[in-house]
């Protein structure tokens, strides 16, 4: 196996390859990126049994070849040389010899026949634009769960809806729904989990290119996405969602209107005095004024008024102050509606005058 390829381009195949690779795992080889030279072309794969990526970059081989090889470690040499191209040739005993200017190395490989397979099946594609499909998985990823306990609720709820499709996640605290129209035929009855690592890892490939040509497909057990060059799969999360829509309540009527960016500001200052477990803010309503406030006998109290539409006086609600700021994070919108209904019930945040983003943030005693 000998090659010959551009710096940059090795440089971002094994960037991609740093979220899948496994640093941790008892299997030596899920650390590993399998590189395989064929002709005009260096495939690199990664795979920890549960999210493979397979990519192919314009190379001038002069030997066919394939190795294993340490994914941080060559990422770590590759991303320092000086040189714009290198060269990469195996040798005996699975050695990798890189020549770049006058800096060489010999880095210790691995049998390539051990590296795992792909469980790559044939899925019903649906064209897919990365840009959209990247807001969607944006808006409902804030939701998702970090207990490990849950599998269920650690992963994305992808869920096709007539003319469109459904992303949801939940914690069991808060819910974050997106909803865009969509052509294509997915072939899900129910709705599918995505797990939480492979989202992030989807977004990270979607935020690179908007072009044309990508496709999305789900199988019995796995989500694969692919564009020209590039394939990357997700094992699906083995669990049943829960029925997400009995948490959402009835639309209110009369919401309060906020700004955006204004209400977020004030949540991210007077927050700094709550350091609580549960980032604890009150949230007071006046004539025409939203009183936000917090307070800790190690820290202090903080007091601060935003003007609000359709306000009416008396209730008085806690929330965790990071969920608010999360979804208002994620929303590009000027004025955002709050709908709230007493000190015990989920106050659901949505952009004004857009049904097709809802959250829900369950409130915290006060």
């Amino acid at each position: 196996m000998e090659l010959q390829i551009a710096v940059d381009e090795l440089n971002r195949a094994l960037y991609r390859a740093q979220g899948i690779a496994e640093k941790k795992s008892t299997l030596p080889l899920l650390s590993h990126v399998l590189l395989e030279a064929t002709d005009g072309k260096l495939t690199v794969t990664a795979f920890d049994m549960e999210i493979g990526l397979v990519s192919e970059h314009r190379a001038e081989v002069t030997k066919e070849g394939r190795v294993a090889v340490s994914a941080r470690r060559l990422f770590d040499i590759v991303r320092m040389l000086p040189e714009p191209s290198l060269v990469l040739r195996l040798k005996p005993n699975h050695f990798v010899e890189l020549t770049c200017g006058t800096s060489r190395f010999r880095i210790v490989g691995a049998d390539p026949q051990d590296f795992p397979r792909l469980p790559i099946s044939e899925v019903p594609f649906v064209p897919v634009q990365p840009g959209l499909l990247l807001e969607m998985l944006e808006l409902a990823s804030i939701a998702v769960s970090t207990d490990e306990t849950r599998l269920n609720l650690n992963g994305v709820f992808f869920q096709p809806v007539p003319g469109g499709l459904r992303l949801v996640a939940t914690d069991g605290h808060r819910l974050s729904m997106a909803e865009r129209k969509m052509e294509g035929d997915f072939r899900v009855e129910r709705g599918v989990i995505l797990p939480r690592k492979g989202v992030a890892e989807l977004r990270k490939l979607l935020s690179e290119s908007d072009a044309e040509g990508a496709e999305l497909g789900i199988g019995e057990r796995i989500c694969v996405f692919r564009r020209p060059g590039l394939t990357f799969l997700m094992q699906l999360v083995n669990g049943i969602f829960p029925e997400y829509e009995k948490v959402i309540p009835a639309p209110n009527p009369e919401p309060l209107v906020l700004r955006r960016a204004g209400f977020l500001d004030t949540l991210r200052r007077v927050s700094l005095l709550s350091q609580d477990q549960m980032h604890t803010v009150k949230l007071e309503l006046g004539d025409g004024v939203l009183k936000v406030s917090s307070q800790s006998p190690e820290l202090g109290e903080a007091y601060e008024e935003v003007a609000v539409d359709g306000a009416r006086p008396g209730l008085r609600i806690g929330f965790n102050a990071r969920y608010l700021m999360d979804v208002l994070g994620v929303l590009d919108s000027e004025e955002v509606a709050f709908e709230l209904s007493d000190e015990l019930s989920p106050g659901v945040l949505r952009p004004v005058g857009d049904d097709s983003y809802t959250a829900v943030v369950m409130p915290v005693r006060i």
